[in-house]
């Protein structure tokens, strides 16, 4: 019987040992996910258009509830004009509800509020659903994303 039991966990050692390495590398990409939307929201909030795209891949794909699908450039060219209408008086802030990732993919499922500095009028509040992808040099990009306001909060809502 001993014999069995050790044989048993011998060759359980390796799936075990799998098993272990796999949450150690999703708490790592959680960490650094984290971390890329932490910058993403910094950039955002000191008005650099620049550095707040480099956080989405160049085959960006966005859905947002009142905006047309758009792609990596008109993302970008979004951010940037808002950016450039309100200098220093938009600033993000984000709740994350959960992230779940499966190798080089996450799936993010955020809140995002939208503010005017300096009183912290309420701008918007949209719920969202990034899909980060690792890529080739190593860093999380959202690939994939979609927004919408949530209802009676939207600021704009109505206009």
């Amino acid at each position: 019987m001993r014999r069995a039991v050790l044989i048993l966990a011998l060759l359980l050692a390796p799936a075990i040992t799998l098993a272990e390495d796999r949450a150690v590398a999703d708490r790592a990409a959680e960490t650094a996910i984290r971390a890329r939307l932490a910058a993403w929201t910094e950039a955002f909030n000191r008005g650099d258009a620049a550095a707040t795209c480099e956080l989405f891949a160049q085959d960006l794909q966005s859905d947002m509830q009142g905006a047309p699908a758009g792609d990596k450039a008109a993302v970008c060219a979004r951010i940037a004009k808002a950016l450039a209408k309100s200098p220093g008086r938009l600033a993000y802030a984000f709740d994350i509800k959960d992230i779940m990732v499966s190798g080089d993919l996450a799936m993010v499922r955020l809140t995002w509020i939208l503010t005017e500095r300096p009183e912290g009028r309420l701008v918007s509040r949209d719920e969202g659903m990034d899909i980060f992808r690792r890529e080739a040099d190593g860093m999380w990009r959202i690939a994939r994303y979609m927004a919408f306001p949530v209802a009676g909060e939207d600021a704009t809502a109505g206009k």
